[in-house]
């Protein structure tokens, strides 16, 4: 089993940076692919970002690609999501995702194992 704990989530104005860190427990040694997914309130949970074990391969939403960028520290066990340029729709509440039962993959009905989410806030 796998526990899954994300932090750095804050009230940021547009324009600002954050970075979310999602710190991986259990049997770490199962870990491969990651993946950073948000919510924002009465919507449904989507893709941001996706990693390989080796942080080699990484995938981006659309509307977040060159803003945001997924990495990894293995020896760490943590999985991290630098946020530049933030804009107001950013805003939601952002989950860290691993253990998917098959990859690569965007869609989060196919990751096992997740955080209890961290909230972003992008003031106007």
């Amino acid at each position: 089993q796998v526990q899954l704990v994300e932090s750095g989530g804050g009230l940021v104005q547009a324009g600002g940076s954050l970075r979310l860190s999602c710190a991986v427990s259990g049997r770490t040694c199962s870990i491969n692919y990651m993946g950073w997914f948000r919510q924002a309130p009465g919507r449904e949970r989507g893709f941001v970002a996706a990693i390989s074990r080796s942080g080699g391969t990484t995938d981006y939403a659309d509307s977040v690609k060159g803003r945001f960028t997924i990495s990894r520290d293995n020896a760490k066990n943590t999985m991290y999501l630098e946020m530049n340029n933030l804009k107001p729709e950013d805003t939601a509440v952002y989950y860290c995702a691993a253990d998917p039962i098959l990859y690569p993959t965007r869609s989060a009905a196919n990751f096992r194992s997740w955080g209890q989410g961290t909230q972003v806030t992008v003031s106007s």
